[in-house]
């Protein structure tokens, strides 16, 4: 129980995928302007880290019976570009107004790193985490905890971004310069959070 917990402390704030790892940065700047399409945007990412972990576990196992580990992130992309392409379907469908709003970061769900170094990730963790017994069962858990951190810096810099349009910012620094001092902020801010793991003695 320890361990599950220390994963999800890990995912989502010690070892948060965009602000301390620095993966998923596109949609992170690109969707974090209004509150709502953060929140859209993050639900959709944990489905399909969730769902390709899922699939993902499964196949490597199947991947390395078979000697084919050199095609693991080649076969990882077509089955995350499958999941996105089915999630952006019903959106389309059932989220019309969020569909919308999310435009071109949707489908770009594809390409996010952070999804594809969720499921990699979980492979490495096999080996790394021998000794915790690392099972499908951690990977689903670390998956959801890298999911929900990617929401919670999508929060948060939605915050931010809604105090910023507020200031008075000096010209140089208006539009896309204030926004990568502000993201750089939130991750220091959570530089704080470094070593509690360790301290709470979960590993």
């Amino acid at each position: 129980m320890k361990f599950y917990i220390a994963l999800l402390v890990m995912g989502i704030l010690t070892q948060n995928f965009t602000l301390s790892k620095f993966l998923g940065i596109c949609p992170f700047l690109g969707v974090s302007k209004k509150l709502n399409t953060a929140l859209g945007m993050s639900a959709a990412v944990i489905f399909v880290m969730l769902l390709s972990t899922a699939a993902t576990y499964p196949l490597n196992i199947l991947l390395q019976k078979c000697g084919l580990e050199y095609l693991q992130t080649i076969v990882f992309i077509l089955v995350i570009a499958a999941l996105v392409q089915m999630v952006e379907i019903i959106m389309k469908k059932y989220m019309k107004p969020l569909y919308n709003s999310l435009g071109i970061y949707l489908p770009l769900i594809t390409t996010n790193c952070a999804v594809l170094g969720v499921v990699i990730l979980n492979i490495d963790n096999i080996t790394g985490y021998a000794a915790y017994g690392f099972g499908f069962g951690h990977a689903m858990v670390n998956s959801f905890a890298a999911g929900a951190g990617f929401m919670l810096a999508m929060v948060l810099f939605a915050g931010v971004r809604s105090r910023l349009e507020a200031a008075d910012i000096p010209k140089g620094l208006q539009g896309l310069p204030i926004t990568l001092i502000a993201a750089s902020i939130v991750s220091l801010s959570f530089l704080g959070f470094s070593g509690i793991v360790e301290g709470m003695g979960l590993m």
